[in-house]
């Protein structure tokens, strides 16, 4: 996990859509948002989910690691960039390869897009957009030591199993203390949180 990095905490996020909002409103997005909100059991429930680029570590990121055009750079601080729109094709292996589901490809533009972390506001130690303006809470911007700060007690995940492969994250899920299972972004039930088996 990241120093500073995004948690994501599924039981305090309300719906609002104002992360969607002021990621639209970022300057480097052209007006388009990078996050998306995912309703987990639509039609039965209003539990909704805020779905950023978890930044995966390892393996590296099997956005990056299956793009032909080498578009998807990784920063020395483990942000996993949008694709360069110089070197991107626009062949959507990026958008099959990841696990949470959330690079998406404009068709138009015919160019990947996904959250970066507010790489232009993070590197120099501000918040990423969609933490700004939260008003539950539910995407928390800081270190480990900055959440258990505020929320004692709290227990995160930063590892997630699909079928054999385990990958890592740089962004953190928060873990519901009274829940075995429940969806992570992608609408992928989990199996194991942190090397555990949560079955």
């Amino acid at each position: 996990m990241m120093g500073r990095t995004i948690f994501i905490d599924p039981g305090r996020c309300i719906g609002c859509q104002a992360c969607v909002s002021a990621c639209r409103e970022c300057d480097s997005h052209r007006g388009k948002s990078m996050i998306h909100l995912d309703y987990t059991d639509e039609g039965h429930s209003v539990a909704s989910l805020p779905t950023v680029c978890m930044h995966c570590e390892d393996p590296v990121a099997p956005c990056a690691e299956v793009c032909p055009a080498d578009a998807i750079l990784v920063t020395a601080d483990g942000v996993v960039q949008q694709a360069d729109t110089t070197r991107c094709i626009g062949c959507a292996n990026c958008v099959n390869a990841c696990p949470f589901g959330v690079p998406k490809i404009d068709l138009q533009a015919k160019l990947q897009m996904k959250c970066n972390l507010c790489y232009d506001r993070t590197a120099y130690g501000l918040a990423p957009m969609c933490a700004t303006v939260c008003p539950t809470g539910a995407l928390f911007y800081g270190t480990l030591e900055e959440l258990r700060a505020e929320r004692p007690g709290v227990q995160v995940a930063d590892s997630f199993t699909f079928g054999a492969t385990t990958i890592a994250t740089g962004v953190a899920m928060v873990v519901p203390a009274d829940k075995v299972q429940w969806p992570v972004p992608g609408g992928l039930p989990i199996v194991e949180v942190n090397g555990v088996d949560v079955r």
